[in-house]
């Protein structure tokens, strides 16, 4: 599974924490429709427990188990949510047996899986027949991630950068498709949004500078040059005064068989 080694959770919850934390909210509503209240549930690849902290708002602590193979995005999560099942793992191997779970979600994770079809298999492996699988991933193949503006933008001045685009299951349709390999019955799709007010420019960009995910270890190649030039053009599409960034993520749902 594919990691942010070496970004602290602090880094990691002040980049994507501030989009990641409202879209638990919605996600954990689609995740958890039609779930027994008496089952537990797991949190897939948790980071620093923002989907963690809302599964366990809803169900309480107990019931809830999550994976990171971050220790420290693990060691975050148990902190942040005491009585939890917290432990470090990849998604490919989880360390559960077969179906202890009522319902296990991936938020923002499968297109950092090694191997996507493994990890929602896996996934479903340790529900319950009959259980629930969700995984979301933001919308950056049809430009409609949180980050979306800054890849345009930057490759508008570099015609190689790579971006996010291609990562599996951030188009239309991926995400279903790795569910029905997995072998997960009843598969639909659906999007849920998460909108973030942010107080100027400057509270946009910062986090870009602490190295997190793709979009922070692009900007660490550039030289101070490199990194004026882009925040130039960003703050000329963006401006300076408070806006708001409004995401999709795909997602899609599916049911042990």
């Amino acid at each position: 599974m594919g990691s942010f080694g070496g970004v602290s959770a602090e880094s990691y919850a002040r980049f994507m924490g501030r989009f990641s934390a409202p879209l638990a909210v919605s996600f954990a509503t689609v995740g958890l429709e039609g779930v027994h209240p008496g089952t537990r549930v797991l949190d897939v690849g948790c980071g620093p427990g923002m989907l963690t902290l809302e599964l366990a708002r809803r169900r309480g602590a107990a019931a809830v188990s999550a994976v990171d193979p971050e220790p420290v995005f693990a060691a975050a999560t148990a902190e942040a949510c005491p009585g939890a099942d917290v432990r470090v793992a990849a998604a490919e191997d989880l360390p559960f047996g077969d179906g202890e779970f009522g319902a296990a979600l991936a938020q923002l994770v499968v297109h950092f899986m090694t191997d996507p079809v493994r990890g929602v298999g896996q996934m479903a492996r340790v529900t319950a027949v009959g259980g629930r699988v969700s995984a979301c991933v933001w919308d950056h193949a049809g430009g409609g991630g949180p980050l979306s503006d800054f890849w345009r933008i930057a490759r508008r001045l570099d015609a190689g950068v790579r971006g996010e685009a291609s990562l599996s299951g951030a188009a239309e349709g991926q995400l279903v498709e790795i569910f029905e390999r997995a072998g997960l019955g009843d598969v639909t799709q659906t999007v849920v949004e998460s909108t973030v007010a942010l107080r100027g420019f400057d509270d946009w960009w910062q986090p870009f500078l602490l190295g997190v995910g793709p979009a922070g270890r692009y900007v660490a190649t550039l030289d101070a040059v490199g990194v004026a030039r882009l925040e130039r053009a960003l703050r000329e599409e963006l401006g300076d005064g408070p806006f708001a960034v409004t995401a999709r993520a795909w997602t899609a749902v599916g049911t042990r068989v």
